[in-house]
């Protein structure tokens, strides 16, 4: 392993456990410490495989042909409660869908040119082809079923989500790695490794329907009107009871009104001299 590696660095066979990965490294430690004749520290001897891979970028675009290549997205949405699906293919015979391509005139094409797709997710696509890239496609259904099914449309958003600023990052653009595995017939493996740098989409999908019904319409209403009058009640309580001026709140909200009532009687006065007969004629 090279000495730029940190982790391969040793001063005898005890620092390279055997089988254990090298870190930031090409292969396993096979257990031996490699040093040089008059070096008192080496480098762990690795099992890899050889050549290691190369550290390097593409310097010219290996994408820039693809730029009219199109995307074929098809893509339907089904709300179950309302019983409804919907696709945002148009029925129609196959020529049409070997002819049209997607714009604000045809919403119903689901053929995408690729160029089309990166620009509208603002980066330039030459500046992508060299070293790939992920694009996020949004399709949002906003449907109201009280209007005709025609009026249920998809609606399309692109943006770019890995990091194009980071230039000098390992991170920016898209690419991966695969090999292909041989042997001679010596029994000696080689293999084939191939860095691939492309364009991946992320297709998000989200829908949201709506249709009016009389009886969550009604609920709402009769909550609307019991918390005015919950508000109401609340808000005399905390004038009459919990403010320093709840007098003058109260004579405000209460007219208070004093009455009086006289009764006369017409009758002759008694008095402590008079017999009961006397009370019986009166």
């Amino acid at each position: 392993q090279s000495a730029s590696i940190p982790d391969a660095l040793c001063y005898e066979d005890g620092d390279c456990p055997a089988g254990e990965a090298v870190v930031a490294g090409n292969g396993v430690k096979t257990g031996h410490c490699l040093k040089d004749r008059d070096s008192i520290r080496g480098t762990c001897e690795i099992l890899a495989w050889c050549p290691v891979e190369k550290r390097s970028k593409p310097k010219k675009p290996l994408l820039a042909s693809a730029e009219n290549f199109t995307v074929y997205i098809k893509n339907s949405i089904r709300f179950p409660k309302f019983k409804f699906s919907k696709m945002n293919v148009m029925a129609t015979n196959e020529s049409y869908l070997k002819s049209c391509r997607y714009s604000t005139e045809h919403p119903y094409c689901p053929i995408f040119l690729l160029g089309n797709i990166v620009r509208w997710a603002g980066s330039n696509f030459q500046e992508m082809a060299l070293e790939g890239g992920v694009i996020g496609i949004q399709i949002e259904w906003n449907c109201d079923l009280d209007k005709a099914p025609s009026e249920c449309n998809p609606q399309y958003s692109f943006s770019r989500l890995d990091n194009k600023f980071a230039e000098k990052s390992i991170s920016s653009g898209y690419n991966f790695r695969f090999a292909k595995y041989y042997r001679d017939a010596e029994g000696v493996d080689y293999r084939t490794l191939i860095k691939a740098y492309g364009i991946r989409f992320d297709v998000m999908v989200n829908g949201k329907a709506g249709k009016f019904n009389i009886v969550p319409t009604i609920i709402n209403i009769g909550s609307g009107l019991a918390l005015m009058g919950a508000g109401a009640f609340f808000c005399d309580l905390v004038l009459l009871y919990l403010i320093k001026k709840s007098n003058f709140y109260r004579g405000k909200k209460y007219e208070e009104v004093k009455s009086t009532s006289r009764k006369s009687l017409s009758s002759p006065t008694l008095n402590g001299n008079q017999s009961p007969d006397q009370l019986d004629g009166l």
